[in-house]
């Protein structure tokens, strides 16, 4: 099992690590708890803790707190996330703040996540007069995958409020493409190469979608990426456009 916890938030995104720790205790009362962190980062005990097991075959819980502030940690368990989450071994990753590219890599991956944001300072958007909160951006995949283009547009348009930028935004609707071509070819979550809970919502997301109209969406987005890049097209602009004609 592998849980990310983050968030600015850190009081809560705390506590919440706390009664999860206590709760896999309390299940798995014979298994041993182990800690990582920055300063005492060391890959080999993080290798240790994916591959192997406790004496008598009992299992590790292994709670990273603020492991990625580590610059060299931080690129070892982008590389072993597929590996973390084969585990037989249950990890819980507490973060502060992490970079968008990293999270939309621990994303395909954790089992769970969740976001502890303090609330930011009122903005409308778009005229609608909503305020700027904590927003999780990956609600586009869903609203993709489910083929809602209200939502989507809604979720684009929040998205946009909370200043993520339109190659942030793209590279999450591709990823998303991705997973349900993916989920559509393969009969199992290993075969696909994704998280298990990933690859079943995908497969169920996929069936909106023909293989043809997942082809045309993924080269769409590649086309405007370029397009956007060479000063051809407002990215912003045009990225509204594509959601609005999923």
């Amino acid at each position: 099992m592998f849980y990310f916890l983050y968030g600015t938030d850190t009081d809560k995104a705390r506590e919440k690590a706390s009664e999860m720790l206590a709760s896999l205790r309390k299940k798995k009362p014979d298994a041993e708890l182990f800690r990582l962190d920055a300063e005492s980062w060391h890959e080999a005990r993080l290798d240790e803790f994916v591959g192997g097991q406790g004496l008598f075959e009992r299992k590790f819980i292994v709670f990273a707190n603020r492991l990625l502030e580590n610059e060299g940690a931080k690129e070892a368990v982008l590389k072993k996330l597929s590996a973390i989450r084969q585990s037989e071994n249950v990890f819980i990753f507490l973060e502060n703040k992490v970079d968008k590219k990293a999270l939309l890599e621990i994303t395909g991956e954790a089992e769970k996540i969740q976001v502890f944001d303090k609330t930011k300072s009122a903005r409308p958007f778009n005229g609608a007069g909503a305020e700027k909160s904590s927003f999780n951006v990956f609600s586009l995949a869903d609203a993709l995958g489910e083929r809602n283009r209200k939502v989507l547009w809604v979720a684009y348009r929040k998205a946009i409020a909370n200043d993520a930028s339109p190659e942030e935004l793209s590279g999450i609707l591709f990823w998303q493409i991705k997973n349900l071509m993916l989920a559509r070819q393969s009969a199992s979550a290993p075969q696909a190469g994704l998280n298990p809970f990933v690859f079943g919502k995908s497969k169920r997301f996929s069936k909106n979608f023909s293989p043809g109209e997942l082809q045309k969406l993924a080269l769409r987005l590649i086309s405007l990426y370029h397009e956007a890049h060479q000063g051809r097209v407002d990215f912003e602009i045009g990225l509204e456009r594509f959601v609005l004609n999923v």
